[in-house]
């Protein structure tokens, strides 16, 4: 499988906000299922200078991953990121989330010298944190209750990052 990985752009809005849709993917999100392409559209046009957002696409230009890392603009907290990602479930666990993960953990570490990058995963979520967990994330806490999903409450771990500086 050929995939390129490439900063957003405004053409991938609608190919992002059905990924953003999809079964499989969409439960694991905080999107609602009235979400549109325009919506996409929107935060791509909003990305800022602490904002930094990445697909990955095949040869034809369809987005099967997306991934993005977010510096805290506060002046005390400008070693700090949060990131956030998913991938289209025809090609999830083939590495494409980790690749995407790495470009967000490169532009951190090399480009940006974060200390710290953190991310809120839901507590059933084994996959993505395998995946976290592989890349050096260790979970800190647990948030109960934080966010509805098929009409239940589900738990939220918040993980972390640290590079030594």
């Amino acid at each position: 499988m050929n995939y390129t990985i490439r900063p957003t752009r405004p053409e991938d809005a609608e190919g992002t906000a059905a990924l953003r849709k999809m079964p499989g993917v969409f439960e694991n999100t905080l999107g609602l299922p009235s979400y549109r392409a325009a919506d996409s559209v929107t935060f791509i046009q909003g990305l800022g200078p602490n904002d930094h957002h990445f697909v990955a696409v095949l040869e034809d230009g369809t987005v099967i991953g997306a991934a993005g890392l977010h510096v805290f603009p506060n002046p005390r907290m400008r070693h700090v990121g949060s990131v956030g990602l998913f991938v289209h479930t025809d090609y999830q666990n083939m590495g494409v989330g980790t690749a995407l993960m790495r470009t967000l953990l490169d532009l951190a570490d090399n480009w940006l010298m974060l200390v710290r990058v953190e991310l809120e995963v839901f507590a059933d979520n084994e996959r993505a944190i395998h995946l976290y967990e592989k890349l050096g994330f260790e979970i800190e806490g647990r948030m109960r209750m934080t966010t509805v999903r098929n009409g239940q409450y589900v738990d939220d771990l918040k993980m972390a990052r640290l590079r030594k500086t």
